[in-house]
């Protein structure tokens, strides 16, 4: 059955470079407190590369080799606590490929989507230590259509209007984003809500890493542009409850997809 009321929380960290044992441990005891304070949220979202950061120099020794010890944490999470899980972003390792994944749990634990990025940002040398990912992130929970994108992707208004004509009603976006573009964070997001008349869940991380300042601000926009909830530039963990049937709702009411001209452009 599809629900289409949700308590979404955001779990805004910082994040130790190069050390996943304190990542795995930070994450874990945001997960549990996110789960016994406050309402009972039906879905987690976390930031980007959460297991290592930035740590590309090293990111080969570092990496979860094949997602292995996130997939066995997350989906034991989930299927105890009954809720969906969006697993930010990881560091994933994959023959001689690092990757930067995503693993999407169900409330059962059933891992049912995964998403490497496919826009690797040259300004953090992305390029030179990962390797992009070759297919869109689309997954469904709780029968709910929904996408899948990290960081840079946002920059790329036609992944998201792909994502959207495939279905999407939601849209998750785990990130690293940096200081000083908060105008740039905050408009694109807003920007890919109204155009593609979706919610969207973002969640960047906080702290220093090197000589780069995080800011946070980890957002839920609803459809019409709405920013329903946004953090500062602190750790929290971030809630708000959605009502999916705001999408049908503004989609009808300015009918975007249907005046669409694809024959000219």
């Amino acid at each position: 059955m599809t629900q289409k009321r949700w308590n979404i929380a955001l779990l805004q960290m910082d994040v130790a470079i190069g050390e996943p044992e304190r990542n795995f441990a930070k994450l874990e005891a945001m997960l549990n407190e996110a789960v016994e304070g406050g309402p009972k949220p039906d879905v987690i979202l976390f930031p980007e590369m959460w297991n290592t950061g930035y740590a590309l120099e090293q990111i080969h020794d570092l990496a979860d080799n094949n997602g292995e010890r996130t997939i066995a944490m997350l989906s034991e999470f989930s299927r105890k606590h009954n809720v969906n899980v969006i697993g930010g972003s990881i560091a994933e390792k994959k023959g001689e490929d690092i990757l930067n994944t995503i693993y999407a749990f169900d409330r059962d634990g059933n891992q049912v989507a995964d998403y490497s990025k496919i826009h690797l940002f040259r300004l953090m040398d992305e390029e030179k230590y990962l390797k992009e990912g070759g297919r869109i992130g689309q997954l469904q929970l709780d029968g709910v259509p929904a996408g899948m994108m990290i960081c840079y992707d946002i920059r790329f208004p036609e992944l998201s209007r792909k994502l959207a004509l495939g279905g999407a009603q939601i849209m998750f976006v785990p990130a690293e984003w940096p200081n000083p573009r908060l105008h740039h964070w905050r408009t694109l997001l807003t920007a890919r809500a109204i155009e593609n008349q979706m919610f969207v869940v973002s969640c960047n991380r906080v702290g220093i890493s090197g000589t780069t300042e995080f800011f946070g601000h980890s957002m839920i926009i609803d459809p019409w542009g709405e920013i329903l909830v946004e953090g500062n530039e602190s750790e929290a963990i971030l809630r708000t409850e959605i009502d999916l049937e705001l999408v049908s709702q503004v989609r009808s009411k300015i009918p975007v997809f249907e005046d669409r001209r694809p024959a000219l452009y």
